[in-house]
């Protein structure tokens, strides 16, 4: 689906930066510190701290293609690290590749976990459009138009209507449907889902 491989391409830029500059990111934090009590080593064990995080993730990022391995490695690296950038992060690959085993309720349960946490950096937008999307999968249409509404982000805007207007399909409203599917083009939704025009044209058609 165009709309999910677009998330994902978020997604896997954010990952990209946290590799590129996770280190750095948290040697800048301890720098912030720098008048601290036993700055020296203080800085020593957090630079440590970041540089094993960011190793200990890409060793998981490395499984991607694996889902059960993935979702075995997750709580050994929460009991390790506490870098909440790499967590959030990981926390997104074991719900996607939990969806990919079939475990629906463990991915619903892992999005909730990551919204909770208030990830930011957009994690927390597109958690919640995949909330959405398991819990409609899961047969709960009605709580995944709830969750949708929880998306607020202009940048996610488009695919929080189209989806919102697939649902309504589902449950046969469908003069909302339109309204959604007319708001997601308004918001410049075509562009990364060529489909949802034609969604529109079938809805008036009928």
């Amino acid at each position: 689906m165009e709309v999910y491989s677009t998330e994902e391409q978020q997604v896997d830029a954010i990952k990209q930066f946290w590799k590129d500059n996770g280190t750095a990111i948290m040697i800048g934090a301890v720098v912030g510190l720098g008048g601290l009590y036993g700055w020296n080593k203080y800085s020593e064990v957090q630079l440590a701290s970041a540089e094993n995080a960011s190793a200990a993730f890409q060793t998981i990022t490395d499984k991607a293609a694996q889902p059960q391995a993935v979702i075995d490695a997750a709580p050994e690296f929460a009991k390790n690290h506490s870098e909440a950038g790499y967590q959030a992060l990981l926390d997104m690959m074991v719900a996607k590749s939990a969806v990919e085993v079939g475990d629906l309720p463990k991915a619903e349960q892992t999005f909730k976990q990551i919204i909770a946490a208030k990830p930011g950096a957009g994690i927390e937008s597109v958690a919640t459009l995949r909330l959405a999307r398991v819990q409609a999968e899961q047969g709960n249409v009605g709580i995944a138009l709830e969750t949708l509404e929880q998306v607020t982000d202009a940048a996610f805007a488009a695919q929080r209507d189209e989806l919102k207007g697939d649902y309504l399909v589902r449950q046969g409203d469908i003069d909302n449907a339109r309204v959604a599917y007319q708001a997601a083009i308004d918001k410049g939704g075509v562009t990364s889902s060529p489909a949802l025009t034609m969604k529109l044209d079938n809805l008036n058609k009928a």
